[in-house]
């Protein structure tokens, strides 16, 4: 079953999160992911979550997502990310 990794942020330290950018998709492709939305501004239609900018990656199944998330070679760069974002991520299942 498809599943979707969900990141809700914002950049504090645009430079500083340059190196993520750059890096990350190899990554992603390494665990079989592809991007479906690439930091995207939302526009809200109900309620009142304010995300700033969404990244939507699609993965065969919830075992490649969770590698990805636990890969060693990617744990430097979601450091970068952690230091030079506010960020909210989830893991959802398809169907």
């Amino acid at each position: 079953m498809t599943a979707y990794l969900v990141l809700d942020f914002s950049v504090r330290d645009l430079e500083g999160f340059r190196p993520y950018v750059a890096a990350i998709p190899a990554f992603i492709e390494k665990h079989g992911g592809r991007y479906i939305v690439r930091g995207a501004q939302p526009m809200v239609m109900e309620g009142d979550w304010s995300p700033e900018r969404l990244v939507v990656l699609e993965f065969p199944d919830r075992a490649s997502a969770e590698a990805f998330l636990a890969d060693p070679d990617c744990q430097d760069l979601f450091r970068i990310r952690h230091a030079t974002t506010t960020s909210k991520l989830i893991l959802v299942d398809g169907c």
